[in-house]
């Protein structure tokens, strides 16, 4: 029986006028598609193809300068001339969503048992101890640890992976007919996103409700989706059952959405990328051989980091972030980190550039870089010593400052170190520097907001190379893009290493991206390396039954039954 289907869905975006002649933005042109009770449908695309509109268009969680045309019949009620008031009785009652970002969704203010019981009152008409007691059980549900003290807790106090269960909890709370799940998982290590996936699909198989999972990861629903609807500039390109889309799909977009993601087996040169796939350019087979003599330019022996934990009223206990890493960085190399969060990794190495306050906590041990120890620089001797040793970050919207231009933010580093004899070099430098990660010069002029995702980590890498750095730390650089953009970053990485001889300390929690840039391979659990090889090596037989967890989570889409949710 069908429960939801969408006819001719049109969703535009008034932009202003324009000579007195209003502008409009065409962002879902003409979608169909229907949701059968007790199924999971799959809404996969790239950034800006429009498959958030579609889903945040059946209850209408849309800006106000949206224009919708079409049908939306759920139960054979068309959504798009429902009232607002019936609309507020159906989000959370009968149709729920989780976001990407719980912290984002979440109120930071109010604790967890608060958020749960609001809509058990508003929807069901529970008192408060009847609706939290449906929320300690919501969370028991959700396989929330310690449920009844949880619901005291403030939401910074959670995970991201607790926070995402709270999220669930909350969207199931009322048990909707269909759940609406917006990247649930995207920004999870991918034990956390497999525990996520087989929670969605254990509360689907019990409650008989059906799910709207919107991903840009094609690998990741097929491993959860009964039927497959592939998007692209807010068109439906191919849509038809999982076995059959990743058997033979049709569609060269689709194709190329499977063929980005990078290999846990191959050894790949470079990876494909979705206009080159479809233009059936073909990639290069082979890339730069490493120099196994080329010098080492990091060696770190010992290192260690602690933070004081605040504990009573005056007390303080240590708390040992990091414990004895060591490894050598050779020129032209990457060195791959990997683990969960909470596992150290980001943590040693923001140690090594130094971006951890001493009085966080103790730090020991060796960083030599230059010929100097990085962890006992004074702070004269570390302003040029950052020169030779940059910082990407994970998040490419909350990296560059949005009252900056893009030639401002690449002029500052310049400025500030003195690179350059005059404005007019440092200018030229900067859009060198911009066409090498295959921007424009025209992109001095605009702002942060005007770039896509993957243009702004581009246009980070660009300024972490403004300074000629030998080393760069990359700190989940790619995690938070779509598989596509993460396939072009990926490639940008390689070939600035192959220009300038660059060397990485390549922070992830993704194996198979970790194998196709790196040479060697750092796994960490609890703020120890538990294992240390070659990518290849670590790939073929991990040793240890951590790194074997790692990659077993790893989704790797559809396959014959049995499914493994």
């Amino acid at each position: 029986m069908t429960l939801l289907s969408i006819q001719d869905l049109r969703v535009a975006f008034r932009m202003g006028k324009v000579n007195g002649v209003m502008q409009r933005a065409e962002a879902v042109k003409g979608v169909s598609f229907d949701i059968a009770e007790n199924t999971t449908v799959a809404l996969v695309g790239e950034s800006g193809s429009g498959k958030s509109v579609t889903a945040m268009s059946i209850l209408n969680l849309l800006p106000d300068n949206a224009e919708r045309s079409g049908k939306i019949l759920w139960n054979g009620k068309d959504l798009l001339q429902t009232a607002l008031e019936q609309l507020q009785h159906l989000r959370g009652k009968e149709i729920a969503c989780v976001f990407q970002d719980p912290m984002q969704s979440l109120n930071p203010v109010f604790t967890v048992g608060d958020q749960l019981i609001e809509p058990l009152i508003k929807h069901m008409k529970m008192g408060k101890r009847a609706a939290l007691e449906r929320a300690e059980q919501c969370l028991v549900e959700v396989g929330m640890p310690e449920p009844k003290r949880r619901l005291n807790a403030y939401p910074h106090e959670l995970s991201g992976g607790q926070q995402q269960r709270v999220m669930i909890a909350m969207a199931l709370a009322c048990e909707p007919k269909l759940l609406i799940a917006d990247e649930p998982t995207t920004a999870l290590d991918v034990t956390i996103q497999r525990q996520i996936l087989e929670l969605i699909a254990r509360i689907q198989e019990k409650h008989r409700m059906s799910v709207l999972f919107i991903s840009h990861d094609l690998g990741l629903v097929g491993e959860i989706a009964d039927e497959v609807l592939v998007m692209r500039h807010g068109i439906l390109r191919e849509q038809g059952p999982v076995a059959g889309i990743f058997a033979s799909p049709k569609d060269a977009y689709t194709q190329a959405l499977l063929a980005c993601r990078p290999s846990l087996t191959q050894n790949q040169a470079r990876l494909t990328v979705i206009d080159d796939h479809i233009a059936g350019r073909k990639m290069q087979e082979h890339g730069k051989p490493k120099d196994p003599n080329a010098p080492v330019v990091l060696s770190v022996r010992g290192l260690n980091k602690s933070f004081w934990i605040k504990e009573g009223l005056f007390g303080r206990r240590e708390f040992k972030a990091v414990q004895n890493v060591t490894f050598q960085l050779k020129k032209g190399h990457t060195l791959g980190v990997v683990g969960e969060s909470g596992s150290g990794k980001t943590t040693m190495g923001l140690s090594l550039l130094r971006l951890h306050e001493s009085n966080t906590g103790p730090m020991s041990g060796e960083a030599i870089f230059g010929g100097k120890n990085l962890l006992t620089l004074s702070d004269a001797e570390r302003q040029p010593m950052r020169r030779r040793i940059q910082v990407v970050f994970q998040n490419p919207y909350a990296s560059l400052n949005p009252r900056f231009t893009i030639g401002q933010t690449l002029l500052e580093p310049m400025t500030i170190h003195r690179i350059g004899d005059s404005t007019a070099a440092r200018e030229e430098k900067a859009r060198a520097l911009l066409a090498k990660v295959g921007l424009d010069g025209s992109a001095t002029a605009k702002y942060p907001h005007e770039f896509s995702g993957g243009q702004r980590q581009r246009i980070a890498i660009a300024r972490a190379l403004t300074l000629n750095p030998e080393v760069l730390v990359l700190d989940e650089a790619v995690s938070a893009l779509d598989v596509s953009v993460q396939a072009q970053v990926l490639n940008l990485l390689k070939d600035l290493q192959d220009e300038f001889g660059l060397a990485y300390v390549f922070i992830s929690h993704d194996l198979a991206v970790v194998r196709f840039i790196s040479d060697e391979v750092l796994v960490m659990k609890d703020g120890v390396v538990v294992e240390q090889a070659s990518a290849a090596q670590i790939l073929a037989a991990p040793r240890e039954a951590y790194t074997q967890r790692l990659l077993a989570a790893i989704p790797r889409g559809y396959v014959s039954a049995p499914r493994p949710l």
